[in-house]
């Protein structure tokens, strides 16, 4: 006997449908910067058909502004923004949310910028166990300062910390 998956067995890909290249980041004010995502499954694989979400602040802290992207075939998504500003409390940060196959609801974490003095204050960061934290830092390209790199695992010892929204 064969068996055929079922609609609701199966999950993606399909992201790449309906995806508008237009975004609300590139008219923000603010220190230009590009945030390179790239998502790594649990044997480090690139995932190139996965869908990354970000909602972040502007330059003055104030949210309003998202974007979607699908990953390519090395696994990556790149935004063209801005470094976001504080939020209250809370150091500069992206909030990020991942939609790949397999996945049957979408995972949640953040993105935090290297060299922040005000991550060391942050109450979200403070929640994340001190030596899970470094999963959230993006860091600066050595060659090119305006690019931000993060990497998102998926799975295993270094996986990514998400939260439970």
């Amino acid at each position: 006997m064969e068996l055929t998956p079922t609609p609701s067995q199966t999950i993606g890909p399909f992201f790449h449908l309906c995806l508008s290249p237009q975004s609300d980041l590139g008219s923000l004010d603010g220190e230009r910067i590009r945030l390179v995502c790239r998502i790594l499954d649990g044997d480090g694989a690139p995932v190139n058909d996965a869908m990354i979400e970000i909602w972040q602040a502007d330059s003055a802290g104030e949210y309003g502004h998202f974007e979607r992207l699908c990953t390519n075939d090395d696994g990556v998504g790149v935004f063209e923004t801005v470094k976001p500003g504080r939020v209250d409390t809370q150091a500069p940060h992206v909030n990020v949310m991942i939609f790949a196959r397999g996945l049957l609801k979408p995972l949640f974490t953040r993105i935090y910028f290297a060299g922040e003095s005000s991550n060391a204050t942050d109450p979200i960061l403070a929640l994340v166990p001190e030596d899970r934290r470094e999963t959230l830092i993006a860091r600066r390209n050595a060659k090119d300062p305006s690019v931000w790199n993060f990497e998102i695992r998926l799975c295993a010892d270094s996986e990514t910390v998400f939260f439970d929204v």
